[in-house]
């Protein structure tokens, strides 16, 4: 199990980086189904904008060893934004794609989750570090 345990953590990396880095395309090149996306849910096209960038930003911190925890945890939280305007405003199926863009946010972060899994020890330690620790 030791010997898998490092296939699954960079599998579940590398994926989450190239989910979201493949959506950039269509998010900055203005596609007709980004755009619809982000006018129904009321945020074209800031959102779109700022969206694509800060996937873009998770997608690099989540490569990297050191970030891999805040790059997953950026990735997750921009995941639950996702997840909340399908199951609120968007549904599960957009523009015919058959719950494909739904389907890419759950893994997207699930995968995310499973690398801040990997991560929480040292989470923890960072966050002793940053609010001290509790005293008994």
């Amino acid at each position: 199990m030791e010997k898998i345990k490092p296939v699954i953590y960079w599998t579940a990396r590398i994926a989450a980086a190239i989910i979201m880095v493949q959506t950039l395309y269509f998010k900055f090149s203005g596609a007709e189904e980004s755009i619809y996306i982000f006018s129904t849910v009321g945020m074209e096209p800031w959102g779109r904008i700022g969206t694509g960038i800060l996937e873009l930003v998770a997608s690099v911190l989540i490569l990297i060893n050191a970030t891999a925890w805040l790059g997953a945890l950026l990735g997750l939280g921009l995941m639950a934004g996702a997840l909340f305007f399908h199951l609120t405003i968007l549904g599960i199926e957009v523009k015919g794609d058959g719950g494909y863009l739904f389907l890419l946010a759950v893994l997207v972060a699930v995968l995310c989750a499973i690398v801040l899994a990997f991560n929480k020890q040292r989470i923890t330690d960072i966050a002793a570090k940053v609010f001290g620790k509790k005293k008994n």
